[in-house]
């Protein structure tokens, strides 16, 4: 989606922003935009890394009722 703005579109988009949200709020504006990315990312990898963590748990599970079979 945004890979197709260009450089163009994107200097259009940031003359925009400034004009309405003004020069004093653009940085701020850019921190919260940041931290709501990081925190996004970093639920994105939790996410991840417990989905990969319950696999390996039903996969142990899984392995211990095959050798409770087997023994």
């Amino acid at each position: 989606m945004l890979s197709n703005i260009g450089i163009p579109g994107l200097i259009i988009v940031l003359v925009i922003a400034l004009i309405v949200f003004g020069p004093s709020k653009l940085p701020e504006i850019g921190r919260a935009f940041g931290r709501t990315l990081s925190e996004f990312k970093s639920a994105t990898s939790d996410l991840m890394s417990g989905e990969k963590k319950e696999e390996e748990q039903s996969g142990l599970t899984k392995l211990d009722k095959k050798q409770d079979k087997t023994v």
